[in-house]
């Protein structure tokens, strides 16, 4: 187990609700951000603030070097290539929605995503679907939540030309075997895009192991500030697809006849980006990395089973997805709704997430409206557990 005094990284964490300390267990939705992320975002605004790439004066060649020096620290963390392969968006929505944007698909052409997805990677597949015609097919789960590898067989063919899977599920904390699936859809001829949204805090990710072409992920996932995220690509394939946005940055030159497109990265990131943000996603990634993703992950699954074995102990409840959860246990207790049981939690201190999770299609596909869930990061402890558990068993007696 990680030591508890980690915990002291987050000033956050300090905070009390309804007098009591605040047991902060909605990781999945955003983490928090260490006291070395909130120094660096200061550290920026009071001496390096200025805009990037344009201009020749201290401050903005200060600001800019920190700025592709933080492109640089993402890029050796994800085992890139090279680093004009991260794209700086403002979160994996953003970085989903690009790539549904300078596809081109057919007539005739499939899409094919999961039932385990967020609406951020099933809308824009499907915005994309009603502009070229194309189908959206959908992989099935079984009880477990875990996907059906023969239905996902059966589903390929060469009408399939883009594979957009989450790696984790944020609803259940389901592990899809990515690498497998994405070399059967790689036979034939299909892009494969990653969710990598619940990934990025629990696993190391190395994408030149990987038989994809996008990963896309948040940094309030990570330990960062919110509205920073990152697209990383094949340079080779990003190379020949058109930009998306236009405006300053993603040109080379301009004239009212004709605009000659910026190189990589610069060609998917138009406008002045955020600069903070970016430095600080580096900054979270140095912290993770200071710790150690191993450690990271071993901790949080010794968390994770803890909180399995002792929701379990109460009548009437039920966890979904599979035992080899990571990140998130979604449960719902017969006969409470779940916004009750969130709010009689949060009354004593735990904040935990109800709802559907962003996850509306699966919920359907179990018969539920949602449910409550706990998620886990780095700075969560054997005290919290023992915390959500007292406060589910009396908010279930309440409610009963």
């Amino acid at each position: 187990m990680l030591p508890t005094s980690l915990k002291d990284d987050f000033p956050i964490l300090r905070e009390t609700v309804n007098g009591k300390p605040l047991v902060y267990l909605d990781n999945a939705a955003t983490t928090h951000n260490p006291t070395q992320v909130l120094e660096a975002s200061r550290k920026y605004y009071e001496h390096l603030n200025s805009n990037i790439h344009r201009g020749t004066h201290h401050l903005a060649r200060a600001a800019t070097d920190a700025h592709e020096k933080a492109r640089e620290t993402i890029s050796r963390h994800l085992n890139a290539a090279a680093p004009e392969e991260v794209i700086f968006t403002s979160g994996t929505t953003d970085s989903i929605n690009l790539v549904a944007n300078i596809l081109t698909l057919q007539p005739g052409d499939e899409i094919l995503i999961s039932t385990l997805e967020h609406h951020s990677n099933i809308v824009p597949w499907q915005m994309l679907a009603e502009r070229s015609g194309a189908s959206l097919k959908v992989i099935p789960c079984n009880e477990e939540g875990v996907l059906d590898q023969g239905a996902f067989r059966n589903l390929l063919s060469d009408k399939t030309k883009i594979l957009a899977l989450t790696w984790i599920s944020n609803a259940f904390g389901t592990v899809n075997p990515v690498a497998e699936m994405a070399a059967e859809a790689r036979k034939v001829g299909s892009l494969i895009l990653l969710d990598a949204a619940q990934a990025i805090p629990h696993l190391q990710i190395d994408v030149q192991s990987l038989p994809v072409d996008f990963i896309a992920f948040s940094g309030h996932k990570i330990y960062a500030p919110t509205g920073i995220g990152i697209l990383w690509g094949r340079k080779e394939l990003l190379e020949t697809l058109p930009p998306w946005r236009g405006g300053g940055e993603m040109i080379k030159e301009v004239t009212f006849e004709h605009t000659t497109y910026n190189d990589l990265p610069f060609k998917y990131e138009a406008g002045t980006p955020n600069i903070e943000g970016g430095i600080a996603l580096a900054a979270a990634i140095d912290y993770v990395n200071s710790i150690g993703l191993e450690e990271i992950y071993s901790h949080e699954k010794t968390l994770i089973q803890q909180a399995a074995a002792a929701l379990s102990e109460i009548p009437g409840i039920y966890l979904f997805g599979p035992e080899d959860r990571v990140g998130a246990l979604s449960f719902a207790i017969e006969g409470v709704h779940h916004y009750d049981l969130g709010t009689l939690i949060d009354q004593m201190g735990v904040a935990v997430r109800t709802g559907h999770h962003c996850c509306q299609p699966l919920m359907a596909r179990f018969g539920i409206t949602g449910t409550t869930r706990a998620s886990f990061a780095l700075y969560n402890t054997e005290q919290d557990i023992d915390s959500l558990a007292t406060a589910v068993k009396k908010a279930a007696m309440m409610l009963s």
